[in-house]
């Protein structure tokens, strides 16, 4: 992403519609201090959780220029879970949305990131959140079954199951969502696996007729091409289980729904009343200085 278009992400992003210059202000002031300031810091990220973060974590530093960088998801997370909860966060990276799972919302969580490096970061915002007790994190990949996989190991937020002339890689074991869970009843998943979802949900058939499971937070982008995989089965499969997708609007808490899947994150629900209930009537959650 060039400098120009970051900027015009930052300037036109959702969280900041009220004050399109307060993005903006945040990324010159952290560009700042990454100049002075070689070492990782210690960021608010809401009004209960932190995070840490240093200069070229791309994932992460967008959740200082934006509030929440994934903000109908994040929010739509916020909104949704309680704290009996079970969430699972399938690709965590460093952990965005686990913290808001578990450190502001108190749910449980199973966070899976195959990443080596990068589950040692995950690692560290579960500490410094205190948040042990309340996240079960696995160093592992998720597919239709168990073996071991090679994975991109440098590319940040899009590392992904290594191709054959990727070489930058790290062999990872994989297990399926349904070994992983072992019979646990989640009410949300989020999936971000880069292009694997396929493989993801075709090991977790048993979590998929749960109907404790309401709501999946899935990336369809187009990524599963890199596989020899069409999305849009995995939408006409979702659809099959009583899944509809939708998009949400934080601030009217309002679920519209859609005729098929996004070009990014999409939101698919069952149970749709249960789920409306929930986040109308859900607390606040303050982030910078302002109400989500």
């Amino acid at each position: 992403m060039t400098l120009f278009s970051l900027l015009k992400f930052i300037y036109n992003h959702p969280f900041n519609s009220d004050n399109k210059l307060r993005g903006v202000l945040r990324f010159i002031k952290w560009q700042i201090n990454c100049r002075l300031n070689p070492y990782p810091i210690l960021y608010p990220y809401t009004e209960n959780s932190k995070f840490i973060i240093w200069k070229g974590l791309a994932g992460a530093t967008g959740n200082i220029y934006c509030g929440l960088l994934e903000y109908p998801e994040m929010a739509f997370l916020l909104h949704f879970l309680r704290p009996e909860d079970l969430f699972v966060d399938i690709g965590a990276n460093v952990g965005a949305y686990t913290i808001l799972a578990s450190a502001e919302i108190n749910a449980k969580t199973i966070a899976v990131e195959p990443v080596p490096s990068t589950f040692e970061n995950l690692m560290q915002n579960v500490f410094v959140n205190k948040m042990q007790e309340k996240v079960t994190a696995r160093n592992i990949g998720l597919g239709a079954k168990n073996g071991k996989l090679k994975f991109t190991r440098s590319l940040d937020t899009v590392n992904h199951v290594a191709t054959e002339n990727e070489t930058d890689t790290v062999e990872v074991d994989v297990s399926t969502l349904d070994s992983v869970l072992a019979g646990a009843s989640p009410a949300l998943l989020k999936i971000d696996v880069e292009g694997f979802e396929t493989e993801v949900l075709n090991g977790a058939d048993k979590t998929l007729a749960n109907e404790t499971l309401k709501a999946i937070i899935i990336e369809l982008n187009g990524s599963g091409q890199r596989y020899g995989y069409d999305e849009t089965k995995i939408h006409e499969k979702l659809l099959g289980l009583g899944f509809k997708p939708f998009k949400y609007n934080p601030k009217e808490r309002h679920l519209k729904e859609l005729e098929t899947y996004g070009t990014h994150n999409t939101i698919y629900v069952r149970d749709k009343e249960s789920v409306e209930k929930r986040i109308k009537t859900s607390r606040q959650i303050k982030i910078g200085n302002k109400y989500v």
